[in-house]
Order: structure tokens, then C-alpha cells, then sequence
């Protein structure tokens, strides 16, 4: 049986105030970045890749880095260091959400596949399907997403 008194009250209004604290922590992580329920962003694959061999690469669960509450994989410890020292560079635009789909103001998960660099950007599209309707007109694209993403940036996907 629980025992009322004044230490008691203040542990009690300490606990529920850092455990609401910490659950609001959490239902922000990684809503401005996609990620899958392990907090692996672009499917896995490694960021540096898209920029130094022109294609996907899977990373290796064993080399990672940590970047806005995202776990990066890397084909190589190289590729690691290099995203270490300037991860800005290398992580994907819109928090590696689906470049067309933020066009629309929406979030969609990615498959690591469809990609593209453009002026030293990365962007990750759904898949190659909608890789090609996003490629039809790029700078239009790049323009409708670049002015969605701050409106949405902080939003779930599944709010949008």
C-alpha cells in the first residue's frame, strides 16, 4: 500500500514530469527523417555511395553513424569517416523522404534504389516508377518540394 507523504508527492510529480518529457521526446523522433522501425534511414543504404560510386549500396549493420536521430549504414569505414566529417553533404534532402511525393506535401518511404544527386543534393524517391515521373521535370519538382518540406518537416506522415 502506498504510504501519502510530502517526499512522496514530490518524487511522484518528478517522476510524471519526466516521463511525460521523455514520451514527448519520443513521438518527435524521427518525424522529420525516414526511417524504418529500427531507425535505419535510406533503406539501408550507404549515403556516401550515392555521391562516390553513382549507385545503391547496401550497408553493413557493423559500420554505422548516428545523424538527427537516424542510423546511416556504410559499404566501407571510409564512408563512414567521410559522412562523419560533413554529414550534411551526404544526408538526403527532406529527411530521405520521397522527393515527388513531397511535391504533394506528403511523406513516403523509400525503397534506397531511386535516387538522384543534384548540385551535390541527394534525393531518394519511393521507387523507380515514381523516380521517373519526379525525373520528367526536376527543377519544377525541386521547387514544389523545397516549399512543402518546411511546412510538413515536423509533421508525421500519417498526419499528412
Amino acid at each position: 500500500m502506498f504510504n501519502y507523504t510530502p517526499l512522496n508527492s514530490r518524487f511522484l510529480k518528478a517522476f510524471v514530469t519526466v516521463t511525460a518529457i521523455f514520451l514527448s521526446t519520443i513521438s518527435q523522433a524521427a518525424v522529420d527523417t525516414e526511417t524504418n522501425a529500427n531507425s535505419i534511414i535510406l533503406a539501408g543504404h550507404d549515403a556516401v555511395a550515392y555521391f562516390t560510386q553513382g549507385k545503391p549500396v547496401i550497408g553493413k549493420k557493423s559500420i554505422t553513424a548516428v545523424y538527427n536521430d537516424a542510423i546511416y549504414r556504410f559499404s566501407s569505414t571510409d564512408n563512414r569517416d567521410t559522412f562523419v566529417n560533413n554529414p550534411k553533404k551526404y544526408a538526403p534532402a527532406y529527411g530521405g523522404f520521397c522527393a515527388y511525393g513531397m511535391t504533394f506535401g506528403k511523406k513516403f518511404t523509400i525503397d534506397g534504389k531511386a535516387f538522384e544527386v543534384v548540385n551535390g543534393v541527394l534525393y531518394v524517391n519511393k521507387n523507380l516508377d515514381v523516380y521517373k515521373a519526379w525525373k520528367e521535370d526536376v527543377p519544377k519538382h525541386l521547387q514544389e518540394a523545397n516549399s512543402a518540406w518546411p511546412e510538413v518537416k515536423m509533421v508525421a506522415a500519417d498526419k499528412l
